[in-house]
């Protein structure tokens, strides 16, 4: 019961997680209140809406749960409200973005685990949950997606899961290795932008 208990905890902070992080970008491109709050929703339900109709899991999670939709009310209504101080935040609300990151990749895994996937499709499905909602955000934006051109982002997911199923083999205790997978997949995005660091471009042949 413990364990379900964490497991739904970890889906609810990266909800909020996700949501303040959507409110953020769509009030940096000067959307009005209604679309602050669709660009919030998106982003905090994308990937796990696609994640669950991809293994057909449906009704999809946020609409067998009326928390989620609270809590994604809750973080953009904050951040419309706190965005005066959005200067001083920024750090604090990259953070968020990178909590999610971690929180949603591990909460996929799990839900891909309890659908009887594979460690290789249960990571796949991971990192869906963790970016497409951030894709889902960007294009509706009109901008390309962060995920497709700059900074460790969906390769973070990927180290974190395959960091899980490396210590799960080991024996470690379960919700010991969520916690410990999901502070990597933040560590490595925070390292990642401090550094500037990121997956090389494909550079044009200038000779055809």
């Amino acid at each position: 019961m413990a364990e379900i208990n964490f497991l739904e905890i970890i889906d609810l902070l990266g909800t909020a997680a996700f949501a303040i992080s959507g409110a953020r970008q769509a009030i940096v491109r000067k959307l009005d209140v209604f679309g602050v709050l669709i660009i919030s929703f998106v982003t905090a339900v994308g990937g796990g809406t696609l994640r669950d109709v991809l293994i057909g899991n449906t009704p999809v999670a946020w609409m067998r749960n009326e928390q989620t939709i609270a809590i994604i009310l809750a973080g953009a209504t904050v951040t419309m409200l706190v965005n005066g101080l959005y200067r001083k935040l920024r750090n604090t609300l990259f953070l968020f973005d990178s909590l999610g990151l971690g929180l949603f990749t591990l909460a996929g895994v799990d839900v891909a685990l309890q659908a009887g996937f594979s460690p290789g499709m249960a990571i796949a499905l991971g990192t869906i949950s963790a970016c497409f909602g951030g894709v889902i955000r960007d294009v509706l934006l009109n901008q390309v997606p962060l995920i497709f051109h700059k900074e460790i982002y969906a390769s973070a997911c990927i180290a974190g899961g395959v960091l899980f199923f490396g210590l799960r083999y080991l024996g470690i205790d379960n919700t010991v290795n969520q916690v410990l997978c999901i502070c990597s997949i933040v560590l490595i995005r925070m390292v990642a932008v401090r550094y500037q660091l990121s997956l090389p471009p494909i550079q044009k042949n200038t000779n055809t």
